[in-house]
C-alpha cells in the first residue's frame, strides 16, 4: 500500500491518530455503591479452593486484596476478609513464593499458585508486603508478619544497591532455561543434605521422585498443614540448600532503578517500620529516599523515570510523582517528621503542574513539557500495579485531611469524580481508586496530638502499630516542629503548645470533640467506631 496507494494510507493513519487523540471522560459520583459492586464481583470470581480470582494464570494483584481488607473493616464484611486471607495464605504456600530465598514471582501459570513464571519483580513484592502487613495488623496473626519480613529480607539481600536504591527484578531464566535456578530433583537434595536430612526437607516441601515441574520439583507447602511456622531444623536445612543453589547457577538481575517502583518499596519498608517496630526497616526506607533525592531529580527538582550505572534518564511520568508522594506520606506516619509531609505536598504541586487536566479533570500519563505523542492518555485501570491516577487520588485525599487546605480538597474531589466516572463500567478493575473513594464516602477521623515531648508519644505509636483504624489521619505537634507544621498545615497554629503532658484532639468528619489528655479514652473511641 505504501507503494501503490500512499495517499489513502496516510489519510487513514491521520484518521486513526485523530481517534486516539479524542478522549471522553464522563465524571461520576463517588459513592459506596461502586465499592459494593467491586466486592460483589470479587466474591463472584473468587476461587474458594485455591484462593485468588478467576482461572489460570493467576496474578497477585495485591491492591484488590487491600481493598477487600479495607472493606472488611468499614463494612464488617467477614467474607471480604476471608477471601483476602485465604489468597494471601495460598500464595505463600504455593511455588509463587520462593521458600528458600524469599520473595514472590510475578504470577502463577496454574490455578493453585504452584508453578510460577519465575521472574521476580520489585513492584509485586512491594505491594504484597503492604497487603501482608495489613493482614497482620487486622488479624494479629504472626504468620503474615513472617511473610512480610521474609519478602523484605529478599529485597534487602538481592535487589538493593549499595547506596539504597532498589533494582527492578530478577529474570526467570538461568543458562537459557526458565526456572532452572529454583527447581531440584529429590536425589539432588539428598546429595546436598544427606539422606536423613534430605528426606526431612523433601517431606516438608513435598519433593517427590516424579517432580511437579518438568521432572523436577518446585518447593511448596500446598500439602503441608503446618505451613504457618517453620521448625528450626527445617530453616537450617533450607539455608544450606539456599547456599548450594547460589553456587549451582546464577540469575540475571535487572539493575535499572525505577522511581515509581522504588517509591512503592519505600512505602513498604516505611509501613513495616511503623507496624513491626523494626528500626532497620526505617533506615532502609530513609536510605532509599536519599537515593531518589540524590540521583533521580534534576536541578529544578523534577523526577527522572530511571537510573542505571550512574545515569538518570527520561522525564518522570505520573506514576513516579504519585507513587513518591504516597511513599512520603507513609514515611510521615512512621516518625511524624514534618519534612516528609512538606515534601509530599511539593511533589504533588509538581504533579499538578506537569500532568493535571484542569479542563476535564484527571492526570495525563506524561508531562505537557515533554515530547508530545499522537495521544496523551489518562490511565485509570489497575494492572499489575495501581494506576497513577488512583494513587494520585489517594495522596490528594490524605493531603487534604492532613493539611486542612481547601486547595487539596478541591482537586481531590474533582479527581474522585473523574475516577468514579471511569470506574462505573467495571469497578473491580479500579480497586486502588476505590480505596481513595472510601476515604470520602465513609466516616473519617482526624487526630491531632499536641505533646510537650520531642516526638509522638509511645502509647500513640503503639496503638497505631497494633490496630488497623480505617480513614484515620494523625498529626503530631511539638514545640520543635510547631513552626514548620503550621506552614504545611496552617490550622494547627490554633492548637496551643503544652509545657507538660499531651493533649489529643479527635475530630470525626471535621467535627471536633473536647481535647483530652486521657489517651485510653481517645483510643477507645477510635477502636469502637463502626
Amino acid at each position: 500500500l505504501w507503494d501503490t496507494d500512499r495517499e489513502t494510507l496516510l489519510s487513514k493513519g491521520n484518521e486513526i491518530a485523530g481517534y486516539l487523540a479524542r478522549q471522553t471522560f464522563a465524571a461520576g459520583e463517588p459513592d459506596r455503591e461502586l465499592i459494593s459492586q467491586a466486592v460483589y464481583l470479587f466474591k463472584r470470581y473468587y476461587d474458594s479452593r485455591w484462593g485468588g480470582f478467576g482461572n489460570a494464570p493467576k496474578f497477585p494483584t495485591p491492591h484488590n486484596l487491600l481493598l477487600l481488607m479495607q472493606v472488611s473493616l468499614l463494612e464488617n464484611d467477614e467474607k471480604a476478609l476471608q477471601m483476602a486471607e485465604h489468597t494471601l495464605r495460598q500464595m505463600y504456600r504455593g511455588g509463587i513464593f520462593d521458600h528458600l530465598g524469599g520473595g514472590f514471582s510475578r504470577y502463577s501459570t496454574d490455578e493453585k499458585w504452584l508453578v510460577p513464571h519465575f521472574e521476580k519483580m520489585l513492584y509485586d513484592n512491594a505491594l504484597l508486603v503492604l497487603a501482608y502487613l495489613d493482614a497482620y495488623q487486622i488479624t494479629g496473626s504472626p504468620f503474615y508478619r513472617m511473610v512480610a519480613q521474609r519478602t523484605l529480607a529478599y529485597v534487602a539481600n538481592e535487589l538493593t544497591d549499595e547506596e539504597g536504591g532498589f533494582f527492578s527484578g530478577q529474570d526467570a531464566d538461568s543458562d537459557g532455561e526458565e526456572g532452572k535456578f529454583y527447581v531440584f530433583t529429590r536425589q539432588e537434595i539428598l546429595q546436598v543434605l544427606g539422606e536423613a536430612d534430605g528426606n526431612r526437607l523433601c517431606d516438608w516441601f513435598h519433593v517427590t521422585d516424579k517432580g511437579n515441574f518438568e521432572g523436577k520439583n518446585i518447593l511448596n507447602l500446598l500439602h503441608n498443614p503446618r505451613y504457618e511456622e517453620t521448625p528450626p531444623e527445617i530453616a537450617e536445612l533450607s539455608a544450606k540448600l539456599l547456599a548450594y543453589r547460589r553456587q549451582r547457577t546464577h540469575l540475571h538481575k535487572d539493575d535499572k532503578v525505577l522511581a515509581s517502583w522504588n517509591a512503592l518499596m519505600i512505602a513498604a519498608f516505611a509501613k513495616a517500620a511503623r507496624i513491626l517496630g523494626e528500626p532497620a526497616y526505617w533506615e532502609q526506607a530513609k536510605k532509599a529516599r536519599r537515593f531518589l533525592q540524590k540521583h533521580m531529580r534534576d536541578e529544578q527538582g523534577n523526577l527522572k523515570l530511571r537510573w542505571r550505572e550512574g545515569e538518570a534518564a527520561v522525564d518522570g511520568q505520573l506514576d513516579d510523582y504519585a507513587f513518591y508522594a504516597y511513599a512520603l506520606l507513609e514515611m510521615y506516619q512512621v516518625a511524624f517528621e514534618t519534612e516528609y509531609l512538606t515534601e509530599a505536598a511539593a511533589v504533588c504541586e509538581r504533579m499538578l503542574h506537569h500532568f493535571w487536566d484542569d479542563e476535564h479533570g484527571g492526570f495525563f500519563l506524561y508531562s505537557q513539557e515533554t515530547e508530545q505523542l499522537i495521544a496523551r492518555p489518562k490511565e485509570t485501570y489497575d494492572g499489575a500495579i495501581p494506576s497513577g491516577n488512583a494513587v494520585a487520588a489517594d495522596v490528594l485525599m490524605r493531603l487534604a485531611k492532613l493539611t486542612g487546605k481547601a486547595q487539596w480538597q478541591k482537586i481531590a474531589d474533582r479527581q474522585l469524580r473523574f475516577l468514579a466516572g471511569d470506574a462505573k463500567d467495571y469497578p473491580a478493575g479500579h480497586a486502588f481508586a476505590l480505596l481513595a473513594i472510601a476515604k470520602a464516602v465513609y466516616p473519617s477521623y482526624e487526630l491531632v496530638c499536641v505533646t510537650a515531648g520531642e516526638g509522638a508519644p509511645p502509647e500513640l505509636l503503639d496503638i497505631l502499630a497494633r490496630r488497623a483504624v480505617p480513614n484515620l489521619t494523625v498529626l503530631v505537634k511539638t514545640r520543635q516542629n510547631a513552626e514548620k507544621l503550621a506552614k504545611i498545615a496552617p490550622f494547627t497554629a490554633n492548637y496551643p503548645l503544652l509545657e507538660q503532658g499531651t493533649a489529643y484532639y479527635l475530630c470525626e468528619n471535621g467535627a471536633c470533640q473536647v481535647p483530652t489528655g486521657d489517651f485510653a479514652a481517645c483510643a477507645d473511641k477510635l477502636l469502637r467506631r463502626k
